[in-house]
């Protein structure tokens, strides 16, 4: 379905799960999980079906990003982490959700660290999950090689610094498979994603190369949770380490998984889920 967030601006939004659940005498509301895909550029569909499994613990709610996949398309002025953290205030007052657990993954944490900046008493809970605060180019650069040897490290370094529709190609032949330790569970799930690509090379070449989002954390005051893989290349961990220390003493929680990579439950999804169950019934 499509939710109006404002007017003419429409966001694609499903939901797994009921809020309310019958208990004895009385209807228990159960807490709503809210996650922000990755990209920019892609969909909601790489947390299904995984993320049903918390719909016995919380309402799951899964929206494309102001402009991508089944969204309202919008003009390149609205591309911006500004609108996308903003968008989330306005989905939940047109929701009617109060207090929502919000979890980014990769360029949705991107979106979760502005959220966090912008509004920082609207959340219960936040969960950072494998992202950076920064380009941070000389650390992705240096993950490549490591795991993909010279040939990665050019292709990252021709994408990231250079982007466009060739340089996106090759990076996506020569990289993409090194975000990961193991291969997809879902081998098919890449067919079912949404790209928008004007919408990634547009960040990319824009916001993206001077993202700064530490001094907007020191504003959290709600738990958050930074989760990491130790082997990811994209958001390496050390970017994890920096965006906890910058969290204030009594939110800041991070947990960083060896042997994973890119979305620590794509690797470890036993430890991974769990982390994430324990976090949400916290």
């Amino acid at each position: 379905m499509r939710i109006e967030i404002e007017k003419g601006v429409r966001l694609f939004v499903d939901v797994e799960g009921p809020g309310l659940v019958p208990d004895g005498p009385r209807m228990r509301e159960k807490p709503t999980l809210i996650c922000m895909h990755g990209g920019p550029g892609f969909d909601h569909s790489a947390f299904k079906p995984l993320f049903g499994r918390f719909a016995d613990i919380a309402q799951v709610v899964y929206y494309d990003h102001r402009g991508h996949g089944r969204s309202d398309e919008r003009p390149s002025a609205e591309w911006t982490l500004d609108t996308w953290a903003d968008d989330i205030v306005r989905l939940c007052d047109a929701l009617g959700i109060v207090k929502p657990i919000v979890l980014g993954q990769s360029f949705g944490g991107f979106v979760a660290q502005r959220y966090i900046a912008r509004h920082p008493a609207h959340a219960a809970k936040v969960v950072l999950s494998s992202t950076s605060h920064h380009m941070g180019l000389s650390r992705k650069l240096a993950m490549f090689e490591r795991l993909g040897g010279p040939d990665a490290r050019a292709a990252a370094e021709d994408f990231w610094a250079r982007p466009s529709a060739q340089t996106w190609a090759r990076y996506w032949v020569q990289c993409r498979h090194l975000y990961n330790t193991r291969p997809p569970q879902d081998p098919q799930a890449g067919e079912r994603t949404l790209l928008r690509e004007d919408i990634l090379l547009h960040f990319v070449a824009h916001e993206k190369q001077d993202l700064q989002l530490l001094p907007g954390l020191a504003r959290a005051q709600c738990p958050v949770l930074v989760l990491a893989g130790e082997e990811d290349p994209v958001c390496p961990v050390d970017d994890a380490r920096e965006i906890a220390a910058a969290i204030p003493e009594p939110w800041r929680h991070l947990t960083v998984l060896p042997g994973a990579g890119h979305g620590v439950w794509r690797d470890r999804p036993v430890e991974g889920l769990a982390l994430l169950r324990d976090f949400i019934l916290r």
